[in-house]
């Protein structure tokens, strides 16, 4: 099987779309981490009598491929550790927590994330007390469920994990550049044009800068 080209997503904090918009409820999450009902965790040295209606799981798992499909096109998606943490401050910072979904398709009321942390150190990580697996560069979310049928939904399993909605630029631009170059470059400087030289030199000082 052919290897699939994998592209890489960032943030581009100068489009004022870029960004984490909403968290989504789904059966089959994209980086197929599951969250965890804390519907019977007790906290220590408390005694919980109703159910808290509280989920933590993975919203960004850095490093990780993400298959997608766009018309006849098949390929990775993937996040740095940087852009995971640049997501999830943007997120709080603007106030997108109340912002939850349902399989991507309807907006529900009455979700909304509580806390949010990046994994330091995953043997140490307290994410590790629901068993979630988180590696280091990992976001994890804690989420209070008070819309009653959403609730009722994440008990019988409807909804097995978490997964974002937003934009992001990606890489292909520097990639294509970058392949430019490479074919510039099969040429001897004395054979190349004006134009491609200049061309080169233009292309070469852009992927510097960035």
């Amino acid at each position: 099987m052919e290897d699939l080209q994998t592209i890489e997503l960032y943030i581009d904090e100068s489009k004022v779309e870029d960004g984490i918009d909403a968290i989504s409820f789904v059966k089959q999450p994209a980086i197929e981490e599951n969250f965890v009902a804390l519907s019977k965790h007790k906290v220590e040295f408390k005694s919980i009598d109703d159910e808290k209606r509280v989920i933590v799981g993975l919203a960004l798992v850095p490093d990780k491929k993400i298959y997608r499909k766009a018309g006849d096109k098949e390929f990775n998606i993937v996040f740095s550790k940087d852009t995971v943490r640049q997501a999830s401050h943007l997120y709080l910072k603007k106030l997108k927590v109340n912002n939850t979904t349902l399989e991507h398709e309807s907006n529900t009321e009455g979700v909304s994330v509580v806390e949010s942390w990046i994994v330091e150190d995953a043997k140490n990580d307290k994410s590790n007390l629901y068993g979630l697996n988180a590696v280091e560069g990992a976001w994890v979310v804690v989420m209070k469920v008070d819309n009653d049928d959403v609730w009722q939904d994440v008990k019988k399993g409807t909804y097995l994990g978490l997964s974002i909605e937003g934009i992001f630029s990606d890489k292909k631009e520097d990639l294509s550049a970058l392949d430019e170059v490479i074919d510039l470059c099969d040429k001897d400087v004395a054979d190349m044009t004006d134009d491609e030289a200049m061309g080169l030199l233009t292309i070469i000082k852009k992927l510097c800068d960035e």
